[in-house]
């Protein structure tokens, strides 16, 4: 359903925390806020405010008196998670065996996604993602389509039914992929210009352009990538940054002329505001900074980088480098959909970097931080007072193992902690899209 049909006044119950800043940089009491009983209050679909339950006469009479309720006590309620990059059509080929990057595109992701060519196919599983999406409580995300027209539409379609916050974009590849997925530098732009017409702005969608990566992009089609970024004020752009050594290696042969893996994207006009490239493994102190500077975004892929063998994202060191960074699925390189497994993956990448992930900075990581990677935090990301209302509520016994081990905490972040190892799709125990209950 959509927020037009959100009833005008509703007040939800339960244990309520959002970000307000990344708690890495600032003390709990700026960072974060925690009502262990408190109240979420909305209004046509927004954020109005947030409270202890002692203090509910603070909403006034006028309002409580017509209200919907909602009671989620004893529950964890969250912003709902985001998602910074994932590619829908390659969910039917999650957890191939057995390759590295280059390879495993050859083999697996292709094949796969020549098939989107079939618009019933872009329509089942688009269908198919999306549910799965709000069932693992993941409520926007920045999605890869195909090379194929039709798998944005067909994404697109289902996302503006349901109402959703959602980014998604056409690849752009016209060199080294097979005849079925591949298009030409003009055919890329047209389409996806076309693409933007259609879904740009549309309810709650906005349009990302994706180039699959340098690699696969003749400098043409580079060309005509950063010239419909620049087209438009708020448009997205979406790819992959120095994900593999070996890919690493291939664009500098490709590329002789610029510096590093970064300064082909520069050279092309697409860094910069609402740009966020996946991965981001092997990037020079150089990209780091120029990354930084430009407002570019990188997406941490925790459970992707782990199954293909691509290497460890430095996330302490990317951010002190003040780079902003969202977490990301990356399915079908990842092994889920769902953002709590995923954030217990990055704790253990981050872990092995001797740099371990704080619980309290995970979940701000997973909200507030994905919506800044991707520039929505104007929209979502937490509860401040207009925000739309997506959130989630998390049941932290779900499991016997969770359970046991919640009775065992004292403090939040112990809790957070549990629930970051522990916890998985169970826990989540409605998902709510603008006021609306959809789980």
């Amino acid at each position: 359903m959509k927020s037009s049909d959100a009833p005008s006044h509703f007040i939800i119950r339960g244990s309520i925390l959002h970000f307000l800043q990344d708690p890495a940089q600032y003390a709990d009491a700026e960072s974060f806020q925690y009502l262990e009983d408190g109240y979420l209050w909305l209004a046509d679909g927004r954020v109005q405010a947030t409270g202890s339950w002692q203090q509910l006469g603070d909403i006034p009479a006028s309002v409580r008196d017509v209200a919907q309720w909602a009671d989620h006590s004893g529950y964890l309620i969250l912003p709902g998670l985001i998602d910074t990059h994932m590619h829908y059509v390659q969910a039917g080929m999650i957890g191939s065996f057995g390759c590295r990057l280059l390879d495993w595109l050859n083999d697996y992701t292709f094949p796969a996604e020549a098939a989107f060519a079939d618009p019933d196919v872009a329509r089942v599983t688009a269908k198919f993602v999306i549910d799965r999406l709000l069932a693992h409580g993941t409520t926007t995300a920045s999605v890869f389509g195909s090379v194929h027209p039709q798998s944005v539409d067909a994404f697109m379609a289902e996302a503006d039914r349901r109402g959703l916050r959602m980014l998604c974009g056409k690849a752009m590849m016209d060199r080294y992929c097979p005849p079925e997925v591949r298009d030409t530098a003009e055919q890329s732009g047209q389409q996806s210009a076309d693409l933007i017409s259609r879904w740009h702005g549309k309810g709650r969608l906005r349009y990302t352009i994706t180039p699959r990566f340098a690699p696969t992009s003749t400098p043409e089609q580079l060309t005509i990538a950063g010239e419909l970024y620049r087209s438009r004020p708020d448009l997205h752009v979406q790819s992959h940054l120095a994900e593999n050594d070996k890919e690493v290696a291939w664009v500098a042969e490709l590329f002789p002329q610029q510096q590093d893996y970064l300064g082909v994207y520069e050279h092309f006009g697409l860094t910069g505001p609402r740009t966020i490239y996946g991965h981001c493994i092997h990037l020079t102190a150089r990209e780091q900074a120029a990354m930084a500077a430009s407002g570019t975004a990188a997406a941490f892929c925790p459970t992707s980088n782990l199954f293909l063998g691509s290497g460890l994202f430095d996330y302490h060191g990317t951010t002190a480098a003040g780079v902003r960074v969202g977490l990301a699925t990356d399915v079908g390189g990842g092994t889920s959909l769902n953002m709590i497994r995923t954030l217990a993956e990055a704790y253990k990448v981050s872990q092995a970097r001797h740099q371990p992930l704080s619980p309290l900075r995970g979940w701000y990581l997973a909200t507030l931080g994905g919506a800044r990677a991707l520039y929505l935090d104007e929209f979502i990301g937490n509860f401040a007072p207009g925000r739309e209302g997506d959130f989630i509520v998390l049941k932290l016994d779900a499991t016997p193992e969770l359970g046991f081990r919640m009775a065992r905490t004292r403090t939040l972040a112990e809790r957070l902690f549990a629930l970051t190892t522990l916890g998985d799709e169970r826990c989540v125990a409605a998902t709510y899209i603008m006021g609306q209950r959809v789980l």
